[in-house]
This record gives structure tokens, sequence and C-alpha cells, in this order.
């Protein structure tokens, strides 16, 4: 590894290293759970999981050339143990970042959580399905299956953690938390994570009122493994990497703010579109796109095309059975529609 780059854990290569085990300890004002709390078997588990999606947008993602400080704000917000709030315009490769940082420091699957105006804190964090339980507890009690007492044993059957609750269990390695279009949120989103991002905890209070009866309870993980909750209280060891993405849709409150690192990113420029191409369709096809890039380019300048708009048109035209030039043209007119449709007008 190059000596000048040795403080880059994530080198943007999208080629697999353990770099993330020479991570040094939190800063003070950023230190969480014990050690000695760690349920690293977790982190195991979810890498058996099936990290397909991972490893393939991971692996195509391209730093470009002219935003060398892409690499640089992750490894700071690795560093520092603080979230990352991306902002860009759609298509830019914002949350295909979380996807390569998770490939390259081999950090399991993406833990993602899309943001709606509906969403909130609490189905980020877990699921409780009270009625399931009530509904199962009163059978079996009917069948004397169970006395009373022991109804609540099986409590954590009826609970799921969610994206954010998963990224929060204790291990020795951070998980990737991709919050995806946070801009799209209820207006108390932002604030509500605050807290969470400040304490690295959170309750379950189904399960804290319960501790004295039922101590350690088993739940099932947003990626399909299985936590331990003790007292119904979760605690992280290795802050997650918390990506939070941003179509610059709205403003955050200062607050907010203040607990993120912030970078935008720019559109690509022809040389960052080209190795975007090749990322995703190879070497062969370049003679071919290079008009269709050329094109894109030009088009771009009069209001707002996405990358992914332009592999649409390339693997099209580059394909053994491509349209017609007839068709070629026709066909560029439809899949580079500009993104607000006044401007098509």
């Amino acid at each position: 590894m190059d000596e000048v780059n040795e403080w880059r854990i994530f080198q943007g290569t999208g080629q697999p290293h353990d770099g993330i085990d020479r991570l040094p300890d939190p800063p003070s004002w950023r230190q969480f759970g014990h050690k000695d709390k760690v349920a690293e078997a977790v982190l195991i588990d979810a890498r058996g999981y099936d990290a397909t999606k991972t490893e393939q947008r991971g692996q195509s993602f391209h730093i470009p050339a002219d935003q060398p400080d892409l690499v640089n704000v992750v490894n700071a917000a690795l560093y520092l143990r603080r979230p990352l709030l991306i902002t860009g315009k759609p298509g830019t490769g914002k949350t295909s970042l979380a996807y390569a940082v998770a490939h390259e420091l081999r950090l399991g699957p993406v833990l993602l959580w899309s943001i709606t105006a509906r969403s909130t804190l609490q189905e980020g964090l877990y699921r409780y399905d009270a009625i399931a339980r009530l509904q199962e507890a009163q059978v079996k009690l009917n069948r004397k299956d169970i006395v009373e007492g022991e109804a609540n044993k099986d409590v954590g059957r009826y609970i799921q953690l969610g994206p954010v609750g998963t990224s929060l269990l204790p291990s020795l390695r951070p998980r990737v938390l991709l919050i995806d279009e946070v801009d799209k949120s209820d207006i108390n989103l932002p604030n509500d994570l605050l807290n969470l991002f400040e304490e690295g905890e959170y309750e379950i209070p189904e399960l804290a009122r319960l501790a004295e009866q039922v101590e350690t309870v088993q739940v099932r993980t947003y990626d399909g493994a299985k936590a331990q909750v003790t007292a119904g209280l979760m605690r992280c060891y290795a802050f997650p990497l918390i990506i939070l993405t941003s179509n610059g849709e709205r403003d955050f409150p200062p607050a907010f703010l203040r607990r993120c690192l912030r970078l935008t990113i720019q559109d690509p420029d022809k040389t960052a579109l080209t190795e975007i191409v090749r990322a995703h369709l190879g070497d062969a096809v370049l003679e071919k796109a290079e008009p269709l890039i050329a094109q894109f380019v030009a088009k771009r300048q009069e209001g707002d095309l996405a990358p992914d708009q332009l592999l649409n048109a390339v693997y099209l035209v580059t394909r053994k059975l491509s349209p017609t030039e007839t068709d070629q043209s026709k066909l560029m007119d439809l899949l580079l529609k500009y993104l607000s449709s006044a401007e098509d007008r």
C-alpha cells in the first residue's frame, strides 16, 4: 500500500481487503459499548447471507477522477465514527458508494433503509408484531401448552430489527448502513436521528419491561441472522458507517448537519462517464459508445440527465441485434429524456 495513502483504509479500488482491521480506536468523544459485549458471530452470519447485490454494485462503482475528496471523506467518516451525508443528482452514484465500501472492506451486506414521507425512526430500529404474539399466546393458553407466566419466553419471535437497529449490533467490524434519500423524509426524522447518532444505542421497550422475567432474548436481524438483546438495550461497539443520500431537495437543521460529514457529488464529466460505461459494460463497447457519450454530455447542458440513462442507451446500441440507425435516433430521444418533465416540452 502506498505510504502516502496509508491512512486511507477505503481506497476506492474495488479490490476486497481486510484494511478495516487496522482502523484505530475512536476519539474519546465517540466511544460506545465495551468489547466484552461484542457479538461478532452476528456479523459472520450476516456475511453468509446473499451478498451478490453488494458485490455486483460494489465492483462496478467507479471513483471519478475529479472527485478525489470522495475517498477522503469516507475515510474521515470511518476514523471519526460520524455519519456521511452525500448530496447529488439522481444517478451520480450516491447509493453505489455504500456498496463499494461494504464490498472493498468486507463489511457484509449493506443495510438499506429507503426513506419515504411516512418513514419513522421506529420503523428503522425494529418491528414488533404484537397482534401475532397475542393471538398465538391465547391459542397456547387455551390448549394449555404453556402456563400464563411462560408466555414471555418466546417474545423474541415477534421482533425483527430494522436496518438501523441491525447496524447498531455490537460487533468488531462496523456495518454499512445506507439511509437512502433522507430528504424525502418527514420534517422530524433528521431530528429524531440526532440522539441515535450521538449515543449509538437504543432501547426496545417491549423487552425492557420484561427484563426481570426474561433478561436475554434472541431476535431476528434485518439481514437474516440472530442477535441477543439483554435487558432490552442494544449498544454498538463499532459505530456503523452511516451513509445518508440526498438529492438536494430540502435543507436540514443545523444540529443535524453538525453531526454529519458532508460532500456533494458533481455530475460525471466525459472521462468519468467513459469509465462508468467501461465498468458496467466492458472495453468492447467503448468505440460504439463514444458518440453516445458525447451526445449525452451535449444534451446534459440543457437539462438534468442521469448516467444510468446513458448506460441504457449504450447497452441497446451495442448488442449484436442492435436497432437500426433510424430506430437508434428515435430511441435516444426516448431514453435521454430530461428528468424534469417540463424540460422535455
